[in-house]
Order: C-alpha cells, then sequence, then structure tokens
C-alpha cells in the first residue's frame, strides 16, 4: 500500500526486505550482531508489548481503472488499540473497501468495520467484528510522539508485501518533518526503520513499547526513508471518529506563509504571526476580506506564530478545528496598521468527488470537488466530469477526453452524478432504436459538441 517512487526501487528493497538497520559503536559485537544485552532485552520486551496487537488487513476494494468499474484485493496493516477490537490504520488501506478482513498474530480471523475515516490525515479506525464469546484481544496503547529526539531507537511494525507480520528497526532521522503537499495539518516522523509496501497502516513503536506513530510513506529510493502520523496527531482524531465517524474539519481559505521562507527565498521582518500569501475562490476569508502579506498576530485573541513551514499544520490544523458556523475573529497588520476582521468559517465537507461506472459508454464520472478538482472547479462549480476512459472504447472513438466537463446528455442538462444515472440507463435500455446520442463537453474553458457512438459492445 505504499507509494514507491519506482517499480524498479520496489523490486530493490525486496530482495533485502530481511535485511535490518545497521549498528555502530559499542552496541555492535563481532559478525555485526548486537552486544549490548540491555538494549536486546528492551527491544524484545517492547515487541512483547505491541506484537500481539499487530493486525494484517485484506481488503476487497472498488476501484475505477481505464474507464471502467473494478474489484481489486489489497493488503495492509493495523493497530489494535482498544479491549474491545478497535484498529487503527491508514485512510488508503481500506478506502473504497467492500469486504476488511483482519488476522491476528494468534492465527485468528475477523471480518471488521469502519468507524470512521479521513483523507486528509489518511487515518481510518476499523472494529472488529468479534463473536459475543471470545478471547481477550490484546492491544496496545499510545505513548507521546512529542518527547521524540533525532536519534532515538524505534521499530516499525507491519505486514511488509503480504508476508502477514515483520518488525524493522532504526532510528528517528527527523522528529518534524515538513512534507510538501502531505503536512496541512500535521508533520511527520522520518524514519530509517525499513517501511515497504504492506506496511501502511502498522505502528512505529518506541523503546518503551509504546505507539508514537502509524507508519504510512515509505521509500528505498535515496536510502531508506520512511514517514509516521504522529500520536500527537492521531488522538484527536481518534475521539472524533468514535464521535462522529469522520473529522469536522472547518475551512476558511486562508493559504498562509511563513515568515521565514528558505526555499522562497522570502523574509518579513516580524517574529510573530504567520503571512497570509492569498485566500481561496469564494471562501470565508475571501469574502471578510483578508488581503496577500497581511500578518495575521492572533486567532479568537490566541496569539499564533509560524517562523519556518515546520509550525505552518499546528495553525492549519487549529483552522481546521475551528467550530462551523461560529463567528471568529482575527488580528492581523496591514500596512503598519493593527485591524480586526471577523468571518465564519464554514464546513470543509467532502474533500474527494464520488465515482460512477457508466457501461457501453466505456467512460467513468466523478463529481467536480474543490479541493480534488481545483482546475476543474475554478470553470464549473457544480458538475461532472470523465474520470477515465477505456481503450479501446466507445467513449474513447467518439472523441471524449479525460477530464472533460459534462454539460449536457442528449439535451439534458448535467449537474449531478443522479443525473448521469438516469440518461444512462434509458440511453442502455433504447441502445437499439437510439445507438447515439449528442454530448456537450467544456473542455479547457471551451465548449465542444460531440456524438457518443455506443452501438459497439467492446465488452464482447
Amino acid at each position: 500500500m505504499i507509494k514507491k517512487l519506482s517499480v524498479l526501487a520496489a523490486a530493490f528493497s525486496l530482495i533485502f526486505i530481511t535485511g535490518c538497520a545497521s549498528f555502530t559503536g559499542s552496541d555492535m559485537g563481532a559478525g555485526g550482531k548486537l552486544s549490548n544485552p540491555d538494549f536486546q532485552s528492551a527491544m524484545k520486551t517492547a515487541k512483547e508489548k505491541v506484537f500481539p496487537a499487530l493486525v494484517f488487513i485484506i481488503t476487497l476494494r472498488e476501484e475505477f481503472r481505464e474507464g471502467k468499474k473494478v474489484t481489486i484485493e489489497s493488503s495492509g496493516s493495523g493497530i489494535i488499540i482498544s479491549a474491545d477490537g478497535e484498529a487503527l490504520t491508514n485512510w488508503h488501506v481500506v478506502n473504497k473497501a467492500t469486504e476488511i478482513r483482519c488476522l491476528l498474530y494468534d492465527g485468528t480471523n475477523y471480518d471488521a468495520e469502519l468507524k470512521g475515516d479521513d483523507k486528509d490525515t489518511d487515518l481510518a479506525l476499523l472494529k472488529l467484528k468479534l463473536p459475543e464469546k471470545h478471547a481477550p484481544i490484546p492491544y496496545a496503547s499510545f505513548g507521546d510522539s512529542s518527547k521524540l529526539k533525532e536519534g532515538d531507537f524505534v521499530m516499525a511494525l507491519g505486514a511488509p508485501w503480504g508476508l502477514s507480520r515483520s518488525i524493522s528497526v532504526g532510528i528517528i532521522s527527523c522528529s518534524n518533518r515538513f512534507l510538501p503537499m502531505r503536512s496541512e495539518y500535521s508533520l511527520w516522523l522520518q524514519t530509517d526503520a525499513s517501511i515497504s509496501p504492506g506496511n501502511s497502516g502498522g505502528p512505529l513503536v518506541n523503546i518503551d513499547g509504546t505507539i508514537i506513530g502509524i507508519n504510512s510513506l515509505g521509500s528505498t529510493a535515496g536510502g531508506d526513508m520512511g514517514f509516521a502520523i504522529p500520536s500527537g496527531t492521531i488522538l484527536p482524531i481518534i475521539s472524533q471518529f468514535r464521535e462522529c465517524g469522520k473529522v469536522n474539519w472547518t475551512w476558511t481559505g486562508l493559504l498562509l506563509q511563513p515568515l521565514k521562507d528558505f526555499k522562497k527565498n522570502t523574509y518579513f521582518n516580524a517574529t510573530s504571526g504567520v503571512i497570509v500569501s492569498g485566500t481561496e475562490q469564494e471562501s470565508p476569508a475571501r469574502q471578510a476580506g483578508i488581503l496577500s502579506r497581511d500578518r495575521i498576530i492572533k486567532i479568537n485573541r490566541e496569539p499564533i506564530t509560524a517562523i519556518t513551514e515546520e509550525d505552518l499544520p499546528d495553525i492549519r490544523r487549529a483552522l481546521g478545528l475551528l467550530p462551523k458556523g461560529k463567528p471568529v475573529s482575527l488580528e492581523l497588520e496591514r500596512d503598519g496598521k493593527i485591524i480586526t476582521v471577523e468571518f465564519t468559517p464554514r464546513e470543509k465537507g467532502d474533500v474527494e468527488g464520488v465515482e460512477l461506472d457508466c457501461p457501453r459508454w466505456d467512460f467513468t464520472v466523478k463529481s467536480i470537488n474543490q479541493f480534488d478538482n481545483p482546475e476543474l472547479y475554478f470553470q464549473r462549480k457544480k458538475g461532472v466530469f470523465i474520470f477515465g476512459i477505456k481503450y479501446p472504447g466507445n467513449a474513447q472513438m467518439s472523441g471524449l477526453l479525460r477530464n472533460d466537463i459534462l454539460t449536457s446528455i442528449d439535451g439534458k442538462d448535467i449537474q449531478s452524478l443522479d443525473d448521469i444515472k438516469s440518461i444512462h440507463k434509458t440511453a442502455i435500455e433504447n441502445v437499439k432504436d437510439k445507438p447515439r446520442i449528442l454530448v456537450n463537453v467544456m473542455r479547457n474553458g471551451s465548449m465542444k459538441q460531440l456524438v457518443l457512438d455506443f452501438s459497439r459492445d467492446f465488452e464482447k
């Protein structure tokens, strides 16, 4: 489940999957073995606390690939966190799953149901479907990720390459790693403990035998490097999963920049606050008149500061957890003057559009979502676009392209997936009498009219 930078890198790491982290200094004995009995004993004790709670997960999931809906099997990892069978894993491990099966350390297996998930933090909470009478379920507890320092020893547990269960040992390489495009609400724990495909959702464990992270990303290109979601981020999310089945993020539309931006070579003459780099279209922030280069000093009278990019996720998370529909006061500096601006955040809602398969037309469609498809949302705020094209297929033969926004089909306006379902159902029922329909699309901001000929059944 971990995304690799290249197929070659994945193949290379498979060859060396039994390798472990190397050590230097007094911990190393003859033949490269650990000679420090205290260290070995501590690692063994930590492993025994958590290893029994490790879960091997297999899912059946529906995906839309190459213009059609397919069912695939995939695997990942999880960790049981409560006596009643709650298990934590990654969102991408169970996303779109129609069936979730979990294998425990003793060979018993249970189906599981999804209790809550969140794409923004890549977390999901499962509940094992336990019988009324069952043996006690082993579970692990959480530690404090904020206490981690570079050089601390950790273990990555999981089921790499679908091999059921495994442990790798390493150190914390960076305790507060900022990853561009992946650090909206949280920083990451970087480790050189091996994290391979299938380790996703497994725990990163400290030497005390407590969970200090959930493994999510890995790469062997340029060195063994993996990333885990810190427990400090995870615990508040679990509470929301239990209460709401999701995370109720609010949306302000604020785009932020630190006071010292080394990568952009931009430095502001201030020691507190955070810079507004822009605001999103039709957002509460833009409607309130907040401008680029404004320096926000306080949120609801609470001081905030982002000196570097590593400070941004905490501020974004604070903004994202503000109550929806409740006015927020911002104190900011503009052109040397301190002013107060008030605006009301709204619910963020879904961050990914819903997909739909259109057999015989040979394409799949997806609803436009401002967070998932901002470039299409800019052209049309509400609607449906072509998500995938089957090759060969009727849509491809008719000149339709991926990301075409469907505005009308057979003279009927398209506003939602329900519109597509209705028109598609009628068209397929009458294919013998009417095998061609007129399709209007918006492509790169321009309107185009095409004839979709679906007289041929490419499945046959």
